[in-house]
């Protein structure tokens, strides 16, 4: 499939000034690094439907990768237009042995999503997800005690969803009619969207004041960091650490720090009220080769760790946390 590019300005603040992080070139050797990474720990005969979000990505690599001068966020530029992605996520058509090892391989990781849900609120209550996949989450939160129902746009993954007994809504958080929900939860999901504002604008009309907003990203800040060592002496630990959590070859549309996803959501009529650094939802299943297994272990515990420890705009944190209550509107 042909995909077209647009040049774009920056989605939270609108400048236009930027500096270059990576060139084709520069995406090129990432992406030949993360081959090379997992081509170590995965076993031959693993099929290539189970390298999906290791070595192959729903988005095609970026052409060149770049950060906001005023606001810190890490965007494609140029950018693939809005109308690729429909395409891109909507007909996916993984199996059900995927699936099904995808749902059970992230349920631990959403597990804790859940309770920290219920810690920031103070309450279990009902919820939206946007892009709930295979539910994991959804199963989650209902054994933390939340009722959460699913959005999201691709046909095979919502009839597999549903089938584990979840309600899930067909299209995008843009068009579910409004129903009034305590909790709208976006997990790995809002650094791939055509148009995140909107997102984040259309979970609001679902939520009245005080009601919760939770998203989970790729820290652009983090990925900037390692990737200016990837030249350097520390070059083995920093591509190790961005291949371990999916951030070399920046298979994302954006992504977004502390700082600049503080001031999106606060531009849209929400108060910050914790953000939480964390690593990568563990990825290994029976194709990995048991010592890469133990070894993704050891590096994401010492990573949780490091998270935690970070301070700033949490540049040690390859992923994080935002939750955001909705304020009343003028």
């Amino acid at each position: 499939m042909s995909v077209a590019y647009e040049l774009a300005r920056c989605i939270v603040c609108g400048s236009a000034d930027t500096r270059e992080l990576a060139g084709a070139d520069d995406v090129r050797s990432e992406i030949e690094e993360l081959w090379a990474h997992h081509s170590k720990r995965l076993r031959p005969e693993t099929p290539p439907p189970y390298l999906m979000d290791r070595v192959a990505f729903s988005e095609h690599p970026p052409l060149r990768v770049v950060q906001c001068t005023t606001c810190g966020l890490v965007y494609r530029n140029p950018i693939e237009r809005p109308r690729e992605l429909g395409k891109i996520y909507g007909d996916d058509n993984p199996t059900t042995e995927v699936m099904q090892a995808l749902h059970d391989t992230q349920l631990a990781s959403y597990a804790a999503q859940a309770k920290r849900l219920t810690s920031v609120a103070g309450r279990h209550g009902s919820g939206l997800e946007v892009g709930s996949y295979v539910g994991a989450f959804l199963a989650a939160a209902r054994d933390e005690g939340w009722q959460f129902a699913g959005v999201d746009i691709n046909a095979c993954t919502n009839a597999f969803t549903r089938g584990l007994g979840f309600e899930v809504l067909d299209g995008t958080i843009e068009s579910v009619e409004r129903r009034r929900v305590d909790a709208v939860a976006i997990w790995n999901c809002l650094d791939q969207l055509a148009d995140p504002p909107s997102a984040i604008r259309a979970a609001r009309t679902h939520l009245g004041d005080g009601g919760l907003l939770a998203l989970r990203v790729p820290n652009g800040a983090c990925y900037a960091t390692f990737r200016s060592l990837l030249d350097s002496k520390l070059s083995i630990v920093a591509r190790n650490w961005l291949a371990q959590n999916n951030l070399l070859g920046f298979p994302y549309r954006f992504g977004f720090t502390p700082a600049s996803l503080t001031w999106l959501v606060e531009e849209n009529a929400f108060e910050v009220v914790h953000i939480v650094g964390d690593v990568l939802v563990p990825i290994s299943d029976e194709w990995t080769r048991p010592w890469a297994a133990v070894e993704e272990k050891a590096l994401k515990g010492l990573g949780k760790a490091a998270a935690f420890l970070s301070q700033g705009d949490k540049v040690l944190a390859p992923w994080f946390e935002l939750y955001a209550v909705s304020r009343a509107q003028s």
